[in-house]
């Protein structure tokens, strides 16, 4: 079930509701899915960026990671109350997928050492899911046809069903995107960040900054560098169009009263 948000299908069911949509995708299917977790910066990007728009709009779920979907749904009348985060989709569905010990996972993303630390947590958290597979690919914007070629054939040799995906947003949309014919995997997962939070290399913001829906903040103040951006830009933009957007419905309220 969804509620259209400033234009994108957001998934308005609850946190378990949505797990369970996926996982049984997994289980049940052979055809390539893939999920988006979408907050203030990705409404920016889907703005100034075609690709990652395209993928944005043809996700099978978009989750509301971020307080600014929760602020437009409640402003705009609709019903989400609740983020679902990367961290929440990467840590529930593989605990759902725990419980099936046919299913296997490959991540691709981050550095070699970030991925080791991955593949050894990650069988320990959860026994019954086989890792097949891992790589770390150059940090760049865009990769060359034989970079994605090498990467596309790493991941369907693996034969894994979940590809874990932490190449940051949004490149790795825009990734799965483009190989949407190619890829062999029942689920495509985007989940940035998540890679190095699970790892332990970088801290995840204060559970404070958690509860209220205020992560980006939080990261910021971790490392304003790489963050400034999704914080001085994308939010201010964010909620200038919802302002808009608000101001509209309401001005058509009052012609037709």
């Amino acid at each position: 079930m969804f509620e259209s948000v400033l234009g994108f299908d957001i998934a308005k069911t609850d946190k378990e509701t949505l797990l369970n949509e996926i996982a049984i995708h997994i289980t049940n299917s052979k055809k390539l899915k893939w999920f988006l977790c979408f907050n203030a910066h990705s409404y920016h990007l889907s703005k100034i960026d075609t690709d990652f728009c395209l993928s944005a709009n043809n996700a099978n779920w978009i989750a509301p990671d971020g307080s600014g979907l929760i602020l437009a749904s409640t402003l705009l009348g609709g019903v989400i109350r609740d983020r679902i985060t990367g961290f929440d989709l990467f840590v529930g569905l593989s605990a759902k997928l725990n419980q099936n010990r046919a299913v296997k996972v490959f991540f691709l993303g981050s550095t070699k050492q970030n991925l080791k630390l991955i593949e050894k947590k990650y069988s320990k958290d959860f026994p019954n899911i086989s890792v097949v597979g891992s790589y770390s690919p150059s940090f760049k914007e865009s990769f060359s046809y034989n970079e994605n070629e090498h990467m596309l054939n790493l991941v369907n040799s693996s034969k894994a069903d979940l590809l874990w995906v932490g190449l940051t947003q949004p490149k790795q949309e825009k990734w799965i995107y483009l190989n949407r014919n190619r890829l062999k995997v029942k689920l495509a997962a985007p989940i940035g960040a998540v890679f190095d939070f699970y790892a332990g290399t970088i801290k995840r913001p204060h559970a404070l900054f958690q509860k209220f829906g205020i992560e980006t903040i939080g990261r910021f103040i971790q490392n304003p560098q790489k963050m400034w951006r999704r914080n001085l830009v994308s939010i201010p933009f964010f909620l200038w169009m919802l302002s808009k957007e608000f101001a509209t419905i309401k001005f058509r309220n009052l012609f037709k009263k």
